[in-house]
């Protein structure tokens, strides 16, 4: 079914299962197509017609790739590449966009930290947030909900106090994730 030309009258069998069955249904397929700025030059394009209880959704991906099934290809090679320019723009969130600076160097070094950051957040979500709510939260929703906590800090000639809020609702898991971090 899967590396098949796809045609209108299978897309509508889908609209027709899905109303029998009402869960989301997927059909995947390849079509050629030329459009008239490619030169009459036709291309291979993956087509994806799902159906949910949100509606009909249609994509077209034009690929050169071949020997695989489109289904495969839409789920591990387009969505991969989808999945990765979401994480370049979770690393924008930890402020590698204020490159504002009119000189190269200080510029480098923000993106150097922003990157520092974003790995020292993703080892954190991946190795200590396992079995949590935040195992997959974005870097910025761990940053703000999880790190971004008032506090008052003392300090005298022995010792630095922290005190965390009353009203941090993440307390619990913040106390178990600082007893793994520190050393000893």
């Amino acid at each position: 079914m899967d590396g098949h030309l796809m045609s209108p009258a299978r897309a509508f069998r889908v609209r027709c299962v899905h109303r029998a069955v009402t869960e989301k249904q997927r059909v995947f397929g390849f079509i050629e197509y030329a459009a008239d700025s490619w030169k009459k030059r036709r291309r291979q394009v993956i087509v994806k017609s799902e159906t949910s209880r949100r509606g009909y959704n249609t994509r077209y991906v034009v690929t050169n790739l071949r020997g695989c099934s489109a289904e495969w290809l839409y789920d591990h090679r387009y969505c991969a590449r989808g999945e990765m320019e979401n994480r370049i723009k979770e690393q924008q969130f930890l402020f590698s966009d204020r490159t504002s600076c009119h000189e190269w160097w200080p510029n480098q070094y923000r993106l150097l930290l922003s990157g520092l950051a974003y790995l020292l957040l993703e080892r954190l979500r991946r190795v200590y947030l396992k079995r949590t709510a935040f195992a997959q939260a974005q870097v910025n929703t761990l940053r703000l909900k999880l790190l971004k906590i008032g506090a008052v800090i003392t300090r005298n000639t022995r010792t630095i106090r922290l005190m965390l809020s009353s009203q941090y609702p993440e307390q619990d898991l913040f106390l178990k994730l600082a007893s793994k971090l520190v050393p000893g």
